[in-house]
This record gives C-alpha cells, sequence and structure tokens, in this order.
C-alpha cells in the first residue's frame, strides 16, 4: 500500500481510503464497490427535457388519433338512431368532451383550453371524415337499388311527411347542394366538437 495518496495527503498504516480525497487505497471489491455507490450519477438534461415534454396534439399523435376515432365512430353511431340523431349537435359536443376525457386517461396529460379545443378538432375532422365515408357508401346503395326515384317509393311506406321526403330528394338530386350541405356540416360539426374539447379541458382540469 502506498504511504501518500495520489492527492498528497499521507497516509496512516492499513488505511482503506484516503483520509482527505476518499480515494480506496486498496484494490479490493468492496472499496470498489462503495466507491462506485458514492459517485453520483450525472442525468443528461436532454433526456430529462425529453421525458418531460408532452407529445403535441396532432394527427401525428398515436394516442390523440384514436381517442378522436373512437369519439368519431360512437358519433356516427348515435346519428344512425332514427329518434336520437335528431340531437346530433349535443352528441358532436359531447364527442368533444369525451375524446379529452378518454385523452386524459390514457396519458396523465391534463389539457389546457387550447389543448381541449385541439382534441376536439381532430375528433371533429374525423367525424366528418366517417360521415363522408358513409354517405357515399348510401350513395352507391342507393344507385344500386333503382336511384332516387326507388327511394322516394320506397319511402312512401314509412311514416315519414311527403314534404321532407320530397325536399331530401331534391337534395340528393343537386350536386351543387350536397357539396353545401357538407361543407354546412363540416364546420358546424368541426366547431361543436371544438367547443366540446374546449370546455372538457375547462371542467376536467378542477379534477
Amino acid at each position: 500500500m502506498p504511504e501518500f495518496c495520489t492527492c498528497g495527503a499521507q497516509l496512516p498504516l492499513d488505511a482503506r481510503f484516503c483520509h482527505k480525497c476518499g480515494k480506496p487505497q486498496r484494490d479490493e471489491p468492496e472499496a470498489r464497490m462503495l466507491a462506485e455507490e458514492s459517485a453520483p450519477v450525472a442525468i443528461p438534461v436532454r433526456l430529462m427535457a425529453a421525458a418531460a415534454a408532452p407529445v403535441p396534439l396532432s394527427f401525428q399523435n398515436p394516442v390523440a388519433l384514436r381517442v378522436g376515432l373512437l369519439a368519431a365512430v360512437l358519433v356516427c353511431f348515435t346519428m344512425m338512431i332514427p329518434v336520437v340523431q335528431y340531437m346530433s349537435i349535443l352528441w358532436w359536443l359531447g364527442a368533444g368532451y369525451l375524446s379529452v376525457w378518454i385523452y386524459k386517461r390514457r396519458t396523465g396529460q391534463r389539457l389546457n383550453v387550447l389543448g381541449g379545443a385541439r382534441m376536439g378538432w381532430i375528433t371533429g375532422l374525423l367525424t366528418c371524415g366517417l360521415l363522408t365515408l358513409l354517405f357515399g357508401v348510401l350513395m352507391v346503395a342507393i344507385q344500386q337499388a333503382g336511384g332516387l326515384e326507388a327511394l322516394k317509393t320506397g319511402l312512401k311506406d314509412f311514416a315519414i311527411q311527403q314534404s321532407r321526403v320530397d325536399e331530401a330528394i331534391k337534395v340528393l338530386q343537386n350536386p351543387l347542394a350536397i357539396l353545401r350541405s357538407l361543407v354546412e356540416m363540416f364546420a358546424l360539426l368541426t366547431l361543436t366538437c371544438m367547443a366540446g374539447g374546449a370546455l372538457g379541458a375547462k371542467i376536467l382540469s378542477k379534477d
């Protein structure tokens, strides 16, 4: 064993550690383990910042995409129910709220009002996409069943006012009217879902 440590301090007999700098003076497993345990562990600042930073709310966020798609499917399902479909605006509002609630449960992240509105916006866009897809499938089915005249004849068997049937047929016969209806639905649905998301973020932030 050396009489002097590398730091220059004189060591007493049988010293296992330097009394000045703490450096082990013997090549023993216990000394090495104690020295390693006493050494501070440096955590990279970049890794800590990356772990703490939340994932932005966008279509690149897989959790937000799945949550928005789930809420969109639920809204489309409720809009197919004959009586419930007349309360579509309430379901759109609820879809935005539901998406924020599910996102918070899955990620543990509390969204502010702007984040809630963005989550509702994602839900609204996905809902519009699904409704447009369903509308396209419906139009193809109508054409294969004989066209709008066959649809008009078939609807006479249901308890639906003839004036409403004629109005719907008139819209379906006009491509510009269909486009205008889709644009109006897109604007109203998206804004309503955004309002529901913002409301959900405001309420859930108090939990």
